[in-house]
């Protein structure tokens, strides 16, 4: 059975700081992408930070410099870890997993974690 799911999201002031974590479990971790989006009240869905197989990363405008994401393939778990984080990074947190195997496409998502910067 499939599982994904996302820790570590609370409430944090501007300039603090949080590291998420999604652990996965049933299927080969190592052979899947690795994304963190974002949900804002009202607004689409957004790329936050991808890792691929190899660990090569990829992240959005507004975070580069200010998240990184990491993955260790022995835990099954990838994390993002934030700093100097803004109000407007307020957001339900879901983690992603993606894996085209033979012209198939593996598509798995986590349950989400609320993000809330405020003082």
């Amino acid at each position: 059975q499939v599982q994904v799911a996302e820790s570590g999201g609370g409430l944090v002031q501007p300039g603090g700081s949080l590291r998420l974590s999604c652990a996965a479990s049933g299927f080969t971790f190592s052979r899947y992408a690795m994304s963190w989006y974002r949900q804002a009240p009202g607004k689409e869905r957004e790329l936050v930070a991808a890792i691929s197989t190899g660990a090569n990363t990829n992240y959005a405008g507004s975070v580069k410099g200010r998240f990184t994401i990491s993955r260790d393939n022995a835990k099954n778990t990838v994390y993002l870890q934030m700093n100097s984080l803004k109000p407007e990074d307020t957001a339900v947190y879901y983690c992603n997993a993606f894996s085209r195997i033979l012209l198939r496409e593996f598509d798995y998502w986590g349950q989400g974690t609320q993000v809330t910067v405020s003082s």
